[in-house]
């Protein structure tokens, strides 16, 4: 997690929303990734999805079974459902997301067993500091 909470801030240092996301495999990370949608103007480019592509490409499979992702803020629903369509075995964020997050926060899309897919979803880790990081640059991008 401590690895997902610095690519949030090297996120924060380029003027994007800080979050980080790591994607680890039998104690390795195989895709790291920050936010990046403002800068690669891709609406896509969460560092939820921007890991699981390096991770993907790492493997040379879409597949990501018995990996884990570490990001440093709760997911949304777009990172969810690519998490779940990669088949990603665990989730762990730290921070809660209130107004879109969706394991658990407004939605539990990890936890649905309606899908062909669920998560093991774990949250708070780090939470203090990543919620810090929001916080933070949220204030200075107000100006306050």
């Amino acid at each position: 997690m401590d690895m997902a909470v610095g690519l949030a801030r090297q996120a924060a240092v380029r003027g994007e929303v800080p979050v980080g996301a790591v994607v680890v495999h039998e104690e390795r990370v195989i895709g790291s990734g920050s936010n990046a949608p403002i800068g690669l103007n891709d609406p896509t480019a969460h560092a939820e999805v921007v890991a699981l592509r390096a991770a993907a490409h790492a493997v040379a499979n879409y597949r990501l079974p018995d990996t884990t992702v570490y990001v440093s803020v709760e997911p949304c629903v777009m990172c969810v459902g690519a998490m779940i369509q990669a088949r990603v075995a665990r989730v762990v964020f730290g921070c809660a997301e209130p107004k879109a997050g969706a394991l658990g926060s407004v939605y539990d899309l990890g936890r649905d067993d309606r899908g062909n897919h669920q998560l093991e979803v774990s949250g708070g880790v780090c939470a203090t500091e990543a919620a810090e990081l929001l916080r933070t640059f949220f204030r200075m991008r107000r100006g306050a």
